[in-house]
């Protein structure tokens, strides 16, 4: 339970992941009981944006909480990290696209009205919320570990090469992937060739599929760490589910060669550009879930060992 190197990060991350888990738990509640419309695309994006606003509090209170667990007190730098770092991405790509689109004179192209009213979002609500939520979470007592550590780090013996930590990593992105490869096919279809998609029902159960996949994965290799003496596991269990964003993004390619027939460089910037975005997003997903599962994971056979 050695705190982890950039433990400030770490959190964010953490706290960004839970702010996106709740937004898609949220919206696929509101898609199956019918109050969303997979035909009507501007609505599905409205409730998106407007639900992640919104989910700025769990993101604030997670961060803090893990934060604070490791020992930091600057709660202040942190909550200003939760709020700006993943959005403050995501609006600065978005406006760079846009930009390109307007140059073009292309109708797609969003006004600077509408930009300005998510600066508005995201600067009235959303930040405000994360500082709630951050302040709620640092008030509250310390997560306590079950056993305590020496301060002076344990040298940790030679490791065979499967337990490498890009090797496992990269290995452990393979099932999650996996587990949502053909329902992504069908989502990208949506979004890029036009279609329509309705399934949402299954797309819950895919959903429940991932975060089984994320858990699991991260557990088996966090324990066969744990098993060879290594006691780095923060930064490991969050990478070994995330790593599925990677082979994500290089489906995306893949999908861009084959499916699709853009000529312009502004289509293609849109395109890689979006899927990046994607890609960060679905890495600080997985991420999270497999480092709160190894978390449970970790602190579970640790309060289970006795010492006299």
């Amino acid at each position: 339970f050695r705190p982890p190197a950039f433990p400030i990060l770490l959190s964010v991350f953490c706290g960004t992941g839970v702010q996106i888990a709740a937004m898609l738990m949220t919206l696929m509640v509101f898609a199956l009981l019918g109050f969303l419309s997979p035909a009507h695309r501007g609505g599905l994006m409205t409730a998106m944006l407007l639900l992640f606003v919104f989910m700025g509090y769990p993101a604030g209170y997670v961060s803090a909480r893990l934060y604070k667990m490791f020992g930091r007190k600057d709660w202040k730098r942190n909550t200003f990290m939760t709020a700006m770092l993943y959005p403050g991405t995501v609006f600065g790509c978005f406006f760079v696209v846009n930009l390109f689109v307007w140059h073009q004179g292309s109708s797609g192209a969003v006004p600077f009205g509408t930009m300005f009213a998510l600066l508005v979002l995201w600067f009235g609500i959303s930040f405000p919320l994360s500082s709630i939520g951050a302040y709620t979470g640092f008030n509250k007592e310390t997560i306590a570990n079950p056993t305590r550590y020496n301060h002076i780090p344990r040298q940790i013996p030679p490791q065979p090469v499967y337990m490498n930590t890009c090797v496992s990593t990269l290995v452990g992105g393979i099932l999650p992937f996996g587990a949502v490869f053909i329902e992504v096919f069908f989502i990208m279809s949506s979004i890029w060739l036009h279609q329509v998609y309705y399934v949402f029902g299954f797309l819950c159960l895919v959903l429940l599929i991932l975060v089984a996949t994320c858990a699991e994965i991260t557990i088996v290799m966090c324990y066969f760490q744990l098993c060879s003496e290594d006691y780095h596991w923060w930064w490991r269990s969050f990478l070994t589910s995330g790593s599925s964003a990677l082979y994500l993004y290089l489906y995306s390619i893949m999908y861009f060669v084959t499916k699709l027939d853009m000529t312009k460089f502004t289509a293609g910037l849109i395109y890689f550009v979006y899927m990046f975005l994607v890609s960060v997003s679905f890495f600080l997903l997985t991420g999270t879930i497999g480092f709160f599962a190894c978390f449970w994971f970790v602190r579970k056979i640790y309060s289970e060992i006795k010492i006299d």
